[in-house]
């Protein structure tokens, strides 16, 4: 019995959350670091994981000033998202009318490219963080407001009657009934609209900028300093990983009696 417990040890944390994905990655750095000797891929094309382990350790305080300006424009692109495409989902959801005014029209909106238009925020806004925001926004605003609608229109109608014929106002009935129902939906947009912000905010810095990670990436690849740009690269890589956690951790505790939070699910066949 003694013998057993290290196994069951050892069993625990290789089941842990965040070992697994810790394990793909460090496989995927071998593969990448086994493809440049074996293909003997010169370094101006992609550089090893050592070279940019080594950037990383050396300007890992330079890039994480630079991360600052991503970030915040990132935060406040993807709140925007949230502020304006919940309340916009709910009134796509509930009027037949706006839907079939606004719906088509943010569809079409998203077949124009936002680096393509990303310019005009620079002739428009300067050189500071608002077109960084912009771009964050745009980028982020439509999976809100997708998965916000599908959310407030899988609502049970038997529900809504039920809360409306226990007295209930319109308010106190989307409190208790629509919202609630809605919540997993409007979460999976949220965690979409984080990690495109993120690209937004980017896309931004490429247009016009004089610092972020964008601008860093910009200025690497003039110089074909690639390693810099792969460093670049793994900075925005956590930067929406974490953002992604944050989300996702509000999402357990606001809605911690939804299935999809429950960790003792079992699925059958």
């Amino acid at each position: 019995m003694a013998e057993l417990k290290p196994q069951g040890a050892v069993s625990k944390m290789l089941n842990a959350a965040w070992v697994r994905p810790f394990l793909f990655l460090v496989f995927i750095v071998v593969a990448w670091d086994l493809a440049i000797r074996v293909f003997k891929i010169p370094a101006y094309q992609i550089p090893s994981p050592l070279d940019v382990v080594a950037v990383l350790r050396t300007d890992w305080p330079e890039l994480l000033r630079q991360s600052w300006p991503t970030t915040y424009a990132t935060v406040c692109g993807f709140a925007l998202s949230a502020l304006f495409g919940i309340p916009v989902a709910m009134l796509i959801a509930g009027s037949k009318t706006v839907e079939s005014y606004v719906y088509p029209l943010l569809v079409f909106s998203q077949s124009v490219p936002k680096i393509a238009i990303a310019p005009l925020f620079v002739v428009w806004f300067g050189f500071g963080i608002i077109p960084k925001v912009i771009s964050a926004f745009l980028l982020g605003f439509f999976p809100v407001v997708v998965s916000a609608v599908q959310g407030f229109k899988s609502v049970d109608p038997d529900m809504v009657d039920l809360a409306r014929a226990m007295q209930g106002n319109r308010f106190q009935v989307f409190c208790a009934v629509n919202l609630p129902h809605a919540l997993p939906a409007i979460f999976s947009g949220l965690k979409v609209s984080v990690t495109l912000a993120v690209v937004g905010a980017v896309v931004g810095e490429f247009v016009g900028s004089n610092s972020g990670i964008g601008y860093v990436m910009q200025r690497s690849i003039g110089t074909f300093d690639l390693p810099t740009m792969f460093a670049a690269l793994v900075i925005l890589a956590l930067l929406g990983v974490i953002l992604f956690w944050i989300v996702d951790r509000i999402e357990k505790l606001v809605i911690p009696w939804h299935v999809s939070q429950r960790e003792d699910v079992i699925f059958a066949s």
